[in-house]
């Protein structure tokens, strides 16, 4: 307990509990806010939220009042991490409908697990406006501790629509939809030694939003800040727990025989539910204060676009549209190159760089990224920009850079900014000054990566880096300083790797850095990157591009241009959110017809990367060739496939007589276009496109670009496609 937590507080607050406990109701008066899309209650004693209908499809997400939770709060004390504040354990100061649309409901007081009364307030409020509820709310710390987190809003009782049906929780990631299935079958997310259920939860750093996806109706939940001040999580926690630890099968009656979890073993059954909260990492600081980040949570029919289509909609209000050089916007294709790596194999002279410069220019591909040009090669010596006495002089790449430019070609050069290899001198003198630490005062530390020799490949000698604290002004400064150096060679842009993630590292701890901490320092990436910006626009003009592996939609802002890998089960959504984004792909195989038909099919540029981007494209000729006669289709039906709007598979229906994948294309002038690929490696396949009410259709394929009038049924050879359009 904490030393100014008295006894008597502790008793006089557990017989107050007591007394709540004994005196609730068995079915208390609920109060309600409800529109023509909505109906939420909560109950007015404990504030608890008891009830959540979908009143267009009559989805009752939360059912069972017994189940309803108002929060939780991580308080802890001076001895003892674990002292949680159960919503279930407080009586509400007050529980007040202000009008149709709000309710405020105000907790004071809270009775700790384990540390009597603390003095903390939490007035919320709740409103609903056209089908659109908003949980915000503040914090009063008026007590000698931190508090953690809050879990707010708490469904204590989340169901799906019928027990037939299934629910999915989907999130951003990386260019791509998550999905993880949490109803019928529930995987355990987080080690089983460390939660007492089976556990999982996204992140609000990957993505500002969450799906609960079932079947054709969902929930969109929204962290409604892009701005980011603190990380919140969406979590899910199935109870009891699973039925078997083979299948994941949740139990499918209402209760399982078993006790509760630290019962007093009266009850002979336990309810089977699944609880979804959103927890604030707060570290609301002793005798302060804090606003919450607003949490908006809205119903909506269809699939998955239906629920992005919210997102996409708020985001309207806050997206700034970047600048983008115009070569960009255009049909283009890119090779990447790395020349050197951290074991020193120094593979590619700078004088040596025109010659592929020169295969790009006669192959039509209009950019190289340029990876481990500065010293140290790829993984080594970051965040250092110079460049490689090994490799040649500065001049020499300033020189090479330029010819291969006025071949046409850009020069992108590849960077990192955000570790500090700790096996150079200046990490060990200067840069660990600047490094995140944990709540304990030791450093992050990020693994680094294997390149080639068995060693290495072992992970015995990789380099070791700091996780720079991207909110100290102190290293922003720093990292400028290096930027000036990249910007000085006269390169057309550059491209951040690992722009996406700080290596599952969330706040720091580290005092100095010219913040009260812990700071959470995904918050820093956008400052950060304003400051390159302003960097580049002073030193190489508006029209140096900048570039990133992956970035967050948000990010986009400040790094327009996107580079990722995809899979055969990724999900295009950051191209249905933005049709017109730069998004390319890696393109690695010898014969890599189907990532080139993904590019074709979502509009993806493509980066040709033969020998793991350390060949010359000749290197693999089929995969080039083919690339390039989609590149030449693109070009030729710009205005169906480049400039138009992506809209993956909504607005046509086909049918085909093995395994294809499809997308629709809505040009500007009305006219659609559908392209269709024949995912079967060894066999032509026929496909029917049903386009509603369409005019004329023609078709035209990779390797037939010519347009011939069609009925909509196509005939695609094995790991072709065709691109049936509106005339």
């Amino acid at each position: 307990m904490h030393r100014n937590h008295s006894l008597l507080a502790m008793i006089i607050g557990i017989a107050a509990i007591s007394a709540f406990s004994s005196a609730r109701p068995v079915e208390a008066r609920e109060i309600v806010l409800q529109d023509s899309k909505i109906l939420v209650a909560f109950d007015s004693q404990s504030g608890a939220l008891t009830k959540l209908v979908d009143k267009t499809t009559g989805w009752t997400v939360e059912r069972r009042p017994d189940l309803g939770i108002s929060f939780r709060m991580l308080v802890p004390l001076p001895d003892r991490q674990d002292n949680f504040i159960l919503g279930q354990k407080q009586r509400a100061e007050s529980v007040e409908k202000i009008s149709d649309h709000e309710i405020r409901i105000e907790w004071k007081s809270l009775l700790s697990q384990h540390g009597g009364v603390i003095p903390i307030t939490f007035d919320a409020t709740v409103t609903l406006n056209n089908g659109v509820l908003k949980f915000g709310g503040k914090i009063v710390n008026s007590s000698d501790l931190t508090l953690q987190t809050l879990d707010y809003p708490y469904f204590g009782d989340f169901n799906p629509p019928s027990k037939n049906s299934s629910l999915r929780a989907r999130a951003m990631w990386y260019d791509n939809l998550e999905s993880h299935e949490v109803y019928p079958d529930f995987a355990n997310g987080k080690g089983y030694w460390g939660v007492f259920y089976p556990t999982f939860d996204y992140d609000s750093y990957r993505s500002l939003f969450c799906l609960i996806q079932s079947g054709s109706e969902g929930v969109y939940i929204e962290m409604d800040n892009p701005d980011q001040p603190y990380l919140i999580q969406y979590t899910f926690e199935q109870h009891p727990g699973v039925q078997s630890t083979v299948t994941n099968a949740v139990p499918e009656s209402g209760d399982i025989p078993g006790k509760p979890l630290a019962g007093d073993g009266s009850d002979t059954t336990v309810p089977v539910h699944l609880e979804f909260r959103t927890c604030h990492f707060l570290f609301v600081h002793p005798h302060s204060d804090m606003n919450l980040v607003p949490v908006v949570v809205q119903c909506y029919r269809g699939d998955w676009h239906s629920g992005v289509d919210i997102y996409k909609k708020w985001r309207k209000a806050w997206y700034v549209q970047p600048q983008l050089p115009n070569w960009v916007k255009k049909v283009n294709s890119w090779q990447q190159l790395q020349i050197d790596s951290p074991v020193q194999d120094w593979r590619v002279p700078y004088d040596s760089l025109v010659s592929y410069g020169k295969e790009c220019a006669e192959s039509g591909v209009d950019a190289i990224q340029l990876v481990g040009w500065n010293i140290g090669g790829q993984d080594g010596h970051d965040p250092q920009m110079s460049t490689d006495p090994h490799l040649g002089t500065t001049q020499q790449l300033r020189n090479a850079i330029k010819k291969i430019q006025g071949m046409g070609v850009h020069i992108i050069l590849f960077g990192k900014l955000n570790w500090a290899d700790r096996t150079t001198e200046w990490a060990k003198t200067e840069l660990y000054k600047y490094a995140a630490t944990d709540p304990y005062g030791i450093p992050y530390r990020q693994g680094g990566y294997s390149y080639y020799t068995p060693v290495q490949l072992a992970g015995i000698n990789n380099h070791v880096r700091y996780v720079m604290d991207v909110l100290d002004p102190a290293y922003r400064a720093v990292a400028v300083g290096q930027f000036d150096k990249l910007l000085s060679l006269g390169a057309s842009g550059w491209l951040v790797d690992e722009v996406c993630h700080h290596d599952g590292v969330k706040y720091s701890f580290a005092p100095g850095h010219g913040y009260t901490p812990p700071g959470f320092i995904y918050a820093g990436d956008l400052p950060f990157a304003r400051g390159l910006r302003a960097a580049a626009d002073s030193a190489a003009g508006p029209d140096f591009l900048f570039a990133g592996e992956g970035p967050q939609d948000w990010l986009t802002q400040y790094y327009p241009f996107t580079y990722t890998r995809i899979g055969s089960g990724s999900t295009p959504v950051q191209r249905y959110i933005d049709p017109e984004e730069p998004i390319m792909i890696a393109v690695t195989g010898f014969d890599d017809r189907p990532m080139i038909n993904f590019a074709l099919l979502d509009r993806y540029i493509i980066e040709y990367e033969p020998y793991n981007f350390k060949g010359y494209l000749s290197d693999f000729p089929l995969t080039l060739t083919y690339g390039k006669k989609v590149d030449a289709l693109r070009k030729r039906y710009a205005n169906y496939l480049w400039y138009a709007k992506f809209r993956d598979t909504i607005g046509a229906k086909v049918k085909a007589n093995g395994n294809c994948r499809y997308s629709v294309f809505d040009a500007k002038n009305g006219k659609r276009a559908v392209v269709v690929v024949n995912m079967e490696a060894n066999r032509p396949i026929t496909a029917t496109v049903r386009l509603p009410h369409h005019g004329s259709l023609v078709v035209a394929t990779p390797e037939h670009q010519t347009a011939l009038p069609t009925t909509g049924r196509v005939h695609i050879p094995a790991q072709s496609a065709a691109v049936i359009m509106e005339r």
